[in-house]
């Protein structure tokens, strides 16, 4: 699919293009991620894992044309490590090829050290993070993943670069982006995110797509499925959602199922088979006992 320019869509457009790349979003996400393309503003998406918030960052990639920049986050992150830092090993060796070069030695005059150190932090020895590269490369979707599995500091970081999309390196000066990225903040709410962070954003809670829209998204990713499979495993999935589960499945996890059942021969879901490949949808052992002497004991009749 060829990209489209996003000052020519309007919400319901842009569902449709979402569409066209295999991603299905109802209104609500569509008109979401609309504004956020037309004004400029970071889209944080919460939601439960599994419901789509990384996949709908991919999609607006493919559907604007923009590359797609990912900075996964975790316990201690630091700005470093999402920005940018200099390659250590190629400074040593321009720094040997150039003493090598200029006979430059110990007893170099402060002039010449102080051109050869500032020659050390040139543009090509700086490795753009995640950050840093999707400033620089335009157009861009920043996709910053998992949020909440970083710590406060770096929610603080975060809040700076999204106010001013520009980046301060002390040796270079402030690279700013000609055309601010699309950004796109995910969280499975391990944890509450600050105020001031969502402040900086449009807000959008994902939720668990509803039973026809589930079919869609079986049948659309997975077409050699049939469509009686399709409607029962996202009928058992919707159930289990309910069950109050440790881990509720996410769409992933019916995709899987849904794959693993077909690729066991499956047109429609039977006990033996659905106990058998509990694990694709279901991670913990206490879910899937549950949901044995529940849903699946229904298909056992």
């Amino acid at each position: 699919m060829a990209s489209v320019d996003p000052h020519t869509l309007d919400p319901a457009s842009l569902g449709h293009a979402l569409e066209q790349v295999g991603y299905l979003p109802d209104d609500g996400l569509s008109t979401a991620a609309f504004l956020a393309l037309r004004m400029h503003r970071p889209l944080f998406l919460e939601g439960d894992a599994g419901v789509g918030k990384t996949s709908l960052a991919h999609a607006l990639a493919e559907v604007t044309g923009a590359e797609l920049v990912r900075l996964q986050c975790y316990e201690g992150i630091d700005a470093s490590q999402a920005l940018y830092d200099w390659d250590f090993p190629r400074q040593v060796l321009h720094l040997r090829a150039t003493e090598t070069a200029s006979g430059l030695g110990a007893g170099a005059g402060y002039r010449d050290a102080e051109e050869l150190e500032h020659s050390l932090y040139d543009r090509r020895f700086l490795i753009a993070r995640p950050i840093l590269r999707a400033l620089e490369h335009s157009p861009s979707v920043l996709l910053i993943d998992e949020i909440d599995r970083a710590d406060d500091e770096f929610e603080a970081f975060l809040l700076e670069v999204l106010a001013d999309n520009a980046v301060s390196i002390p040796e270079l000066g402030t690279i700013r982006a000609e055309v601010p990225p699309l950004v796109v903040l995910t969280s499975n709410r391990t944890r509450e995110v600050h105020d001031a962070l969502k402040r900086r954003c449009l807000y959008h809670w994902v939720a668990h797509p509803s039973y026809e829209r589930e079919v869609a998204i079986l049948r659309r990713r997975l077409p050699e499925v049939s469509e009686r499979l399709a409607r029962e495993v996202a009928a058992a999935v919707r159930r289990m959602r309910e069950a109050d589960l440790l881990k509720p499945p996410g769409v992933a996890e019916s995709i899987d199922w849904a794959q693993a059942l077909h690729l066991l021969g499956a047109d429609a879901l039977d006990y033996d088979r659905a106990s058998a490949t509990l694990g694709a949808v279901l991670k913990y052992q206490e879910d899937a006992a549950r949901i044995r002497d529940t849903v699946l004991a229904e298909l056992a009749g």
